[in-house]
This record gives structure tokens, sequence and C-alpha cells, in this order.
């Protein structure tokens, strides 16, 4: 069935197309008679708002847009995300702007739904997540002029807004802490090696080896997902010289990595140490409870929704807002080492 139009409106009604805009718009030039029956065909037809056509009429669409470049199937269990979600909409919520979210396959799928979305005046404003290295969606996204913001890590991101957290300063923290409880073999189980704050990640535990005196450190990338995370450790744990702590990017491969240890029969935390960079209800309720990075995850998607409605109420303005390093909370999850060194 075709899309109801404002002809059709007023045809149905017996009016000009011009009453039809001034009633549908709340506009004064109609009698409130009038206006109630037009806004009842309207609902009878099922009419709406043709997105494009009100942004050309200077309207906005009212909404955002965030598309993900992640397997769906991996991100459906992602704690991080599902909180990082009901922050945004929490705050576009409360301008009472929706959020349309798309999981794609990959980034040139994602550079497309830019485009589409763009032409089609579907959104007002873009957020960027999982920023690459050599990240070609920053110039995309520029040159389609939409307000968009990046949720990254430092650093200039072409002219567009960001919102970050230290990504390295926290892993700095997570190295200090080890080390400082006797560990000198750590492993690092890391996220996709393409995005930036795995980088910045996996460069901060090499300095630090070389800082604290390190006898062994060692970053391997997983796709985040728990199978990875669980063959990741089991390799780990089959070598002749086993790491004595490993960190997890996500909080859902440190739990499949506690469940390789206990299959093993590596004592946790009496021979190996676990840490998760990202903490949820996931690191409580496993035993031990896990050592993890904290950090009010709610709290940064509202800071990103609130960034972009502000750069789209406001065209030309940009922002940078570093939100608070990730803290280490202590659990039963860590311990010095059974044999030092």
């Amino acid at each position: 069935m075709a899309r109801p139009t404002i002809d059709d409106i007023a045809r149905r009604v017996g009016v000009s197309k011009g009453a039809v805009s001034f009633a549908l718009n709340g506009r004064p030039g109609v009698s409130e008679a009038t206006r109630a029956r037009i806004l009842q065909v309207a609902e009878e037809m099922n009419w709406r708002p043709h997105t494009a056509a009100r942004a050309l009429g200077g309207a906005r669409a009212g909404a955002v847009g965030l598309v993900i470049a992640r397997p769906a199937r991996t991100l459906g269990v992602e704690p991080f995300f599902a909180q990082l979600l009901s922050g945004l909409q929490a705050g576009l919520s409360a301008q009472s702007v929706a959020l349309e979210l798309l999981v794609v396959e990959d980034t040139e799928a994602e550079i497309e739904v830019y485009r589409r979305w763009a032409s089609e005046h579907r959104v007002d404003g873009f957020i960027l997540v999982d920023l690459k290295v050599r990240d070609t969606r920053v110039e995309v996204v520029e040159g389609l002029g939409v307000p968009a913001v990046v949720l990254g890590g430092p650093g200039r991101h072409g002219s567009l807004s960001s919102v970050w957290a230290d990504d390295r300063e926290a892993m700095l923290s997570i190295a200090d802490y080890l080390a400082a409880l006797g560990h000198r073999r750590i492993a690092h189980v890391a996220g996709l090696p393409t995005f930036q704050h795995t980088q910045r990640r996996m460069r901060a535990l090499r300095d630090s080896a070389r800082r604290l005196g390190l006898a062994e450190v060692s970053s391997l990338p997983t796709d985040f997902s728990d199978a990875e995370g669980a063959a990741t450790t089991r390799m780990l744990l089959s070598r002749p010289r086993r790491p004595t702590a490993i960190v997890y990017d996500s909080d859902l491969m440190a739990v499949a990595g506690l469940g390789v240890a206990g299959e093993m029969g590596v004592a946790v935390p009496g021979d190996l140490s676990i840490i998760a960079f990202d903490d949820s209800v996931l690191t409580r309720i496993v035993h031990p409870a896990l050592t993890a990075l904290t950090r009010d995850t709610f709290a940064l998607g509202t800071e990103v929704a609130e960034s972009l409605l502000a750069i789209i109420a406001e065209p030309g303005l940009r922002r940078d807002r570093r939100t608070p390093t990730p803290r280490l909370a202590v659990r039963e999850s860590t311990a010095p080492p059974a044999l030092a060194g």
C-alpha cells in the first residue's frame, strides 16, 4: 500500500492541502473543528510525516543514529554495550529524541548507512564508536556535514567532537597493581587489533614491562567473544611457563577465562590472578568475584547523548569531554603469585 500523503488527507476531508498542512503543523488558519477532523483522518490513514520533506523545510528528524560494526551474536551478550545504550537512550529521551540503532558486518556497510541516512535526513546526528586505527569514517562523516560525536580516546578526530576515557592510564594502573603483588609474567587477552583502544592498552602494557622490570608480557588479540577468550586462555595456560596473571579486555572474556582455569585445575587466585577491563554484574556473581576496572557506563552513555544534543542545537560547536578514568575494584580473583618470578 502506498504511503498516505497530505493530498490524500485533503481529498478525504474535502479541504485544501494548505489547510491540512496548517492543521498537521499546529499552525493557525483553520477552525478547531476542521483541525480536529483533519487530525482524525490522518490518524485513521496512519499518516506519518516524511522525514526528508520535514528536513528540507527546516524541521529536525528527532532522532540520532548509532551504527555498530561488530558481530551481532557477540554484541548481544556484551554488558558494556547494554549499559551504554541504556545511558544513551536516557539522555536522548529527556529531550524526546529517538535512537536509531543498526548493527552491520563491517566498516564499509557502516559508512554506507551513514551516507543513506544523511541523504534521507533520517537523523540529526551520529554517534561513532570503536574508533579504528586510520579510521576512514571520520572523514566521511565530516563530509556529510551531519553533527557527530566520537566515543573514543584522546586526540583530535578531525572536526568531530569526542567523549573519552584514558585507556592507557587504566592499563597502567592494572600493571602497577599486579607488579606490586609480585607478578612478573602477565598476559593480556585483548580485543580487536584494529581498534585504537586495543592498541593503546597493548602499548601501555609493553611500556609497563620496561618500567616495572617485568619478565614477560604478551597481548593476544581476539574478537571479544567468550569463545575466543576461552580458547586464548586455554593456550596460555598450556604453556610450559604460563603467566601468573591475565588481563582481559572485557568482562565476558574474563568470565570465560575463569571457567577454563577451573577446567584445567588452575586455582584462582592461588595459581592465577584474573582482571577484567570492564566491570558488570558478571564479574560480581562468579566465584571468585573478579577484580575489574569499574566505571559508570550508564553515565558515559548519558554524557555522549548530551554532548551530541548540544552540538545539534548549536552547529559549529566542538566539544572534547574527558570522563573519569576507570578505577580498579579489587575482589577475590587477584593475589600474590604462588612463586614470584
